[in-house]
């Protein structure tokens, strides 16, 4: 007993070797009181001193969307920044690139400054911080959309979402930093980590100089550990320049320059990561990534639904569900998916031709393929009842109970395929038979044949006697 024990001890102290200081620091939601007013752990503010930072010195988010990682960097007593906490994004929409217009469901990339009064103590969503966009960049670009947040309750449409005991906590260090003095709180949101072999492995996404465009801020951050200052001129982002103008975001910039000491930093940075660029592009030849779509996404997460509310809905990584593909085997699949997409949208269409016409009282389209299978359209035209020919109609001597007679039955009278067959050619004299003449008798010969006819079998009585009498 006393072994099994200690075997227990082992495992558990091995799997919490392997958690994240998220899960073994989680909020426990039911004894917090006043969620605006949550106090962070002893264990938070211990780090805090550890890495020689006051409990309201000034922090900095940070997003990467491909590997679902939001990091929370606060400043220490040199006023550079370090890493305090890192978080799992729970749910975030769409695939990865900018948001564009209202109604994508993207989620923003970029640079956006978060102010006091974007902090919704109220949301619907537990706790939420306005991200501000579109922000100058983007109504310079003419993007729209209202209402970006990160909030609780991991649903997303076009947000970042967390899971509220993540919130309240980012909450609380969001709302120490502003009582502390800090103006504004920077989100920097990327789609991943802007790494030379992430920029090489991306290197064919349609997004790719937006993404060029943000890693200047992203590489000036690496290096400097500090918010970059940013602009807007020329319709694009600008950091951490030098000038005695203005910068207009729709006009031409104004004259600027680098700090020296900046410039000198990023010339080594830059060195090293065209080198290792090119270290990628040699790794990655013939190769390229393929984005998953946010289904593709939930698919993968589909387990941990189970047994929670439908508003919970976990979105899982970029990574996890995307891969590298050769070119060819792409193309192929972005083919079949354009065209499975093309059938859908022209079932929807037909779907609602059917719709319109049935409300509106007109006869209801037929659609060009029957949507009932083979099998089951010969099963229907072997139990239907027979119906009663045209020619019956006219035909004095044939019974009335032969209109119900089966199917697979010989008719009594010819089709009307048959019988057209059977008429002359026009201007072919046409000689009745009596109807008393017996059916074993031989026609006589055509005109101009010179042998006599083979004996004919009986023959069914002709259309054309419906007249006889």
């Amino acid at each position: 007993m006393r072994f099994r024990n200690l075997v227990a001890t082992a495992v558990i102290a091995a799997a919490l070797a392997g958690c994240t200081n998220e899960t073994l620091d989680s909020v426990n939601l039911s004894s917090v009181k006043n969620k605006t007013e949550y106090q962070l752990s002893g264990k938070m503010v211990g780090k805090m001193k550890e890495l020689g930072m006051q409990k309201t010195s000034p922090i900095l988010l940070r997003i990467f969307k491909e590997e679902g990682t939001l990091e929370v960097w606060k400043a220490n007593a040199s006023s550079r920044f370090q890493l305090l906490k890192s978080y799992k994004i729970c749910a975030w929409s769409g695939k990865l690139g900018p948001k564009v217009k209202e109604g994508d469901r993207q989620a923003p990339e970029g640079f956006y400054p978060l102010y006091p009064h974007q902090m919704n103590p109220n949301s619907n969503y537990y706790l939420a911080i306005n991200t501000g966009f579109p922000n100058t960049y983007d109504k310079a670009n003419g993007r729209s959309g209202t209402h970006l947040m990160i909030h609780g309750a991991c649903s997303s449409s076009g947000c970042y979402s967390m899971t509220d005991e993540q919130i309240i906590e980012i909450f609380a260090l969001a709302r120490d930093a502003f009582k502390g003095g800090q103006e504004n709180v920077q989100l920097q949101a990327f789609p991943f980590r802007m790494t030379a072999e992430n920029m090489a492995r991306h290197r064919d996404n349609p997004n790719i100089e937006f993404w060029r465009m943000l890693k200047v801020g992203y590489d000036q951050f690496e290096v400097t550990k500090r918010p970059p200052q940013v602009n807007v001129c020329e319709r694009k982002y600008v950091f951490n320049q030098e000038s005695d103008g203005s910068f207009n975001p729709a006009g031409q910039c104004p004259a600027m320059s680098t700090p020296p000491a900046l410039q000198v930093a990023m010339a080594n940075f830059d060195k090293d990561y065209q080198r290792d660029y090119q270290k990628a592009l040699r790794k990655y030849d013939g190769m390229v990534w393929y984005e998953p779509s946010e289904a593709e996404r939930k698919a993968i997460v589909a387990e941990q639904r189970k047994g929670r509310e439908l508003a919970y809905a976990p979105t899982g990584t970029s990574l996890d569900a995307g891969k590298l593909m050769k070119v060819s085997d792409l193309e192929k699949r972005l083919t079949a998916q354009k065209e499975a997409e093309e059938a859908k949208q022209a079932a929807l269409i037909q779907k609602e031709a059917l719709e319109k016409a049935t409300r509106d009282g007109k006869a209801v389209p037929v659609p060009q393929q029957s949507p009932i299978e083979r099998p089951v359209q010969q099963a229907a035209l072997q139990t239907a009842p027979a119906r009663k020919s045209f020619w019956n109609l006219f035909s004095k001597s044939e019974p009335e109970a032969q209109a119900s007679a089966p199917v697979n039955a010989a008719p009594a009278e010819p089709s009307a395929a048959q019988a057209a067959a059977q008429q002359p050619a026009p201007g072919q004299q046409q000689t009745a038979a009596p109807a008393e003449a017996d059916p074993q008798v031989a026609t006589a010969p055509a005109a101009g044949s010179e042998t006599a006819p083979a004996e004919q079998p009986p023959k069914k009585r002709p259309f054309w006697k419906i007249w006889g009498n």
